[in-house]
């Protein structure tokens, strides 16, 4: 077999072939466009049996994958932390496209369960959407804070809750507060606070249609205790298909919660594993507190811990293992009929 790393940009991608122990066969540079992908799957027809390796950068490499995947290739993932060891270890020194390339090329005949590429579908939908909301709430939340200031400013003894300035009646409420009050400040606020109007009705918006599109993916996450419609969108999101991940140790290294191990000689000792994917980690973290308040069998698996001389923290973190578990076999359980709707774009509520 003939692996084919590829080092790509925004303009240009550096292909580089290499046999089955690594020896370099060819190096060619095509566009980043349709047609140079195009001329990269003829290239690649030379060779009888060939794998496409690509360094992981979803935002520049999603056309390409697409178009070699169309084309019957198949196409793993190289992480850019397993490419800059291996150029590091290599015996060429400095840093080139076709160094990085043969870099790609050589992890991918190294390690043999690299994730395999696939055509998105609604779970990228699932992921856009939820990154576009989480987006508009910190903007939300920046011009909430500009508005708390003038309206300070304004009037000191008015007393707003916390995150009050999301609630429609609030809104309007304060409308009507400022709709007579001359000067540029109350100019500023009202024009904040419509703006506050807008992104809280869109923030809304979103939500509902994520929960449509959860409810038709994967509706046995919304049954884990504490685990709501934007979580449950957020592990959707993220994982981009449990299958891709061969076991749920594999899985939980994913999410952040498998420990490190960090010994030596005769004691066991692990350390907290501060990698892995942050927003599903925080999104089982959520869950994970929600249970220990008493929601879920979580709270009595927290006490019991903490009886044994665990504190609450350390055993918030092994609750939260545990959960990367359940979530994963959750997912895994989704029968052939949703795997195969996953595979199509859904139609989400507008």
């Amino acid at each position: 077999m003939v692996v084919i790393g590829i080092d790509a940009h925004k303009r240009t991608h550096t292909l580089v072939a290499v046999d089955q122990v690594g020896r370099k066969l060819a190096e060619r540079t095509v566009r980043a466009t349709p047609d140079g992908h195009a001329d990269a799957a003829a290239w690649a027809g030379q060779w009888p049996d060939v794998m496409f390796a690509i360094e992981d950068c979803r935002h520049v490499t999603r056309r390409l994958e697409g178009d070699l995947l169309r084309a019957g290739y198949r196409v793993v993932r190289v992480t850019t932390q397993l490419m800059a060891g291996q150029r590091r270890g290599s015996r060429e020194r400095g840093k080139s496209d076709p160094i990085d390339a043969l870099a790609v090329a050589r992890v991918a005949l190294r390690e043999p369960d690299l994730p395999i590429a696939h055509l998105d579908g609604p779970s990228r939908e699932v992921k856009l959407l939820a990154d576009y909301r989480d987006d508009l709430v910190v903007q939300r939340t920046r011009i909430c804070s500009q508005l708390r200031w003038h309206l300070h400013e304004l009037d000191p003894e008015l007393d707003i809750p916390s995150r009050g300035l999301r609630r429609r009646c609030l809104q309007d409420e304060l409308c009507q507060r400022l709709a007579d009050m001359p000067g540029v400040v109350a100019q500023i606020a009202r024009e904040l606070l419509e703006r506050c109007r807008q992104l809280t009705v869109r923030i809304n918006q979103l939500e509902s249609q994520l929960r449509t599109l959860v409810r038709a993916l994967a509706p046995q996450l919304l049954t884990i205790p504490g685990c709501g419609v934007l979580g449950a969108a957020t592990i959707i999101g993220e994982t981009a298909g449990v299958h891709r991940f061969r076991s749920k140790a594999a899985f939980a290294r994913f999410t952040g919660t498998a420990p490190i191990p960090v010994w030596s000689g005769n004691t066991s000792r692990v350390r907290l594993n501060r990698g892995g994917n942050r927003r599903m980690n925080c999104a089982l973290h959520m869950i994970a507190v929600t249970q220990a308040r008493g929601v879920g069998a979580g709270k009595a698996y927290v006490d019991k811990l903490m009886a044994d001389g665990k504190t609450r923290t350390e055993a918030i973190r092994l609750l939260r293992r545990r959960l990367s578990d359940v979530v994963y076999r959750t997912l895994k359980t989704v029968n052939a009929s949703e795997r195969d709707i996953s595979r199509q774009p859904i139609a989400a509520a507008p």
